[in-house]
């Protein structure tokens, strides 16, 4: 802000005392951060060690409102939902106390009493109200989950109406994305923002680390910890290293090969099945994985149960369609192609891709079957799969060309630069099945990365989202698996069993189904 100039005779003495305050105001503010960023580091402190935690997989803060962010905020304990998912992935309040259904576009949410963001305002339904029109203004995904048309607050009342019925909207409110923080307060240039969880960012370095403080005035118990450091080790060799040499004290993402390292009573396993699957997408727009008997061999020339029980000894399993079989609507109730590789020979044979040449790699009009296959390494099993994808692939007349790069989101973006993106995703992180389908298989969705179409899906879909029904629900996410299944649209490969691994020290920090919460008050850390 510029001064206006005066010809004040002791305006240069005024001048001088200003610059002396400003210095002072500055260096206070210095000491004031400074000081927070050392409670991260002293008291009873914890590190924790995370592969994925990174701008690669949309975690560049922990702006719930910013791509990917939300999983940060709600698993490091600085945000929580208004809902939550129990152990058994059923919808609970959380922030909210109680709600009600008062038709199929009107929901009344009734919040908790005594509750403060750590910027120190009071949690009401105005502040919930401004952080949700927030989000729906700056995040594609929840905007179409949500499609919120009002917003009325009153008090601790909160009611939302949609502009369609939304079966699905309290599991959309506990979706990472829905982390209620005090919009007021802002986000700081580093993607801090200001919770209600157990605790307080204080300090965020992007693919690097985050360091927490405890919040003081916690509405759900006083968390056992002063500090904590969250550190992005995106390299799961050094993440096992680390965890050895006591550098940190858990670990998210230890390869399974180093498993048999922690089996001992130096450390604590904490583990669950998860909805999390390893699957590929096909391109449709590739001049290879647009012809649909390449994409049937390709269903047929992966052995996914290889790949589970050799690669990943055991920590997950076969993988039918996008949900597990624990799911009613789950892979049981679907059919894929298993692991047959004559088969698959037979199925490129009839379609004309034929190995003329000898040189191994089959052939059609001059073009050959090279398959670019694109994934990234900050999930240790996606480039295992790629390599055992590769060796039974090229058996059966494949060329592959695997790009394992932490560069893949843009890379994806450019439809000619790959055939199939082989990633990994929670599928029913809400529970139910809706989820998947709109992130991935829609025309809207915002991840349709192979632009794949089918009328009978879209029709399918437009029906779930207006179905409250959960016995219906189900019925229609299996028909519409079998849709994609059928059309090989999608390859899913396995699902996985989630571990974290720490010291036999540490208690209270617990996988769950979701793989949201993490860090809680309950984490705790003896000596």
């Amino acid at each position: 802000m510029k001064r206006k100039k005066t010809k004040n005779r002791g305006s240069g003495l005024a001048f001088l005392l200003a610059v002396v305050l400003a210095a002072t105001a500055i260096s206070g503010c210095g000491r004031e951060t400074q000081t927070e960023t050392d409670l991260s580091e002293s008291g009873k402190t914890f590190v924790f060690g995370d592969t994925t935690f990174n701008a690669e997989n949309g975690e560049a803060d922990i702006n719930p409102h910013n791509g990917n962010g939300g999983w940060a905020c709600i698993r490091y304990g600085v945000g929580e939902t208004l809902f939550r998912f129990s152990d058994s992935m059923e919808t609970e309040p959380w922030l909210a106390e109680s709600w009600e259904n008062l038709d199929e576009l009107t929901w009344q949410i009734t919040l908790r009493e005594g509750i403060s963001f750590t910027s120190g305002r009071a949690l009401d339904a105005e502040a919930v109200k401004e952080c949700l029109e927030d989000l729906v203004e700056n995040h594609v995904r929840a905007a179409g989950d949500l499609q919120i048309a009002e917003i009325m607050a009153e008090g601790r009342t909160l009611t939302i109406r949609t502009e369609t019925p939304v079966p699905a909207l309290t599991g959309f409110l506990a979706d990472p994305y829905a982390c209620i923080f005090d919009v007021e307060a802002g986000v700081s240039e580093e993607g801090i923002v200001q919770g209600t969880g157990p605790y307080r960012a204080v300090s965020l370095t992007t693919d690097q680390e985050l360091r927490l403080v405890k919040n003081e005035n916690y509405w759900n118990g006083e968390p056992k910890l002063d500090g904590i450091t969250i550190r992005t080790i995106s390299d799961g060799d050094t993440l096992t290293m680390a965890l050895q040499s006591g550098e940190i004290d858990g670990a998210y993402g230890v390869p399974y090969a180093s498993y048999p390292l922690f089996e001992n009573e130096n450390y604590t396993f904490s583990g669950c099945a998860t909805s999390r699957v390893f699957f590929g997408a096909m391109n449709f727009k590739s001049g290879i994985t647009s012809d649909p008997a390449v994409r049937q061999a390709i269903a047929m020339g992966i052995d996914k149960e290889g790949f589970v029980e050799t690669l990943l000894g055991g920590n997950g399993y076969v993988a039918a369609g996008a949900f597990p079989d624990s799911f009613s609507f789950g892979g049981g109730a679907v059919r894929a192609a298993s692991y047959d590789p004559e088969g698959a020979r037979e199925v490129l044979e009839e379609a004309g891709w034929r190995d003329t040449d000898g040189d191994g790699v089959r052939e059609k009009d001059g073009t050959p079957l090279v398959l670019r296959w694109l994934t990234y390494p900050s999930r240790q099993e996606l480039p295992l799969l790629a390599e055992a994808a590769q060796a039974t692939l090229e058996d059966i007349g494949f060329q592959m060309e695997i790009n394992s790069t932490a560069d893949h989101n843009r890379i994806r973006a450019d439809e000619t630069a790959w055939d199939i993106y082989v990633s990994a995703m929670v599928t029913a992180p809400t529970g139910d099945p809706e989820y998947f389908f709109k992130y991935h298989c829609l025309d809207s969705s915002s991840s349709n990365d192979g632009q794949y179409h089918s009328d009978r899906l879209e029709e399918l879909a437009g029906e779930l989202a207006q179905t409250f029904d959960t016995d219906r629900r189900a019925e229609l996410a299996v028909e519409m698996q079998q849709v994609i299944l059928d059309d090989n649209a999608y390859v899913f490969c396995s699902h996985l069993r989630m571990n974290m691994i720490t010291k036999s020290t540490v208690t209270g920090l617990t996988a769950h189904p979701c793989d949201y919460y993490e860090i809680t008050a309950e984490l705790d850390m003896e000596g």
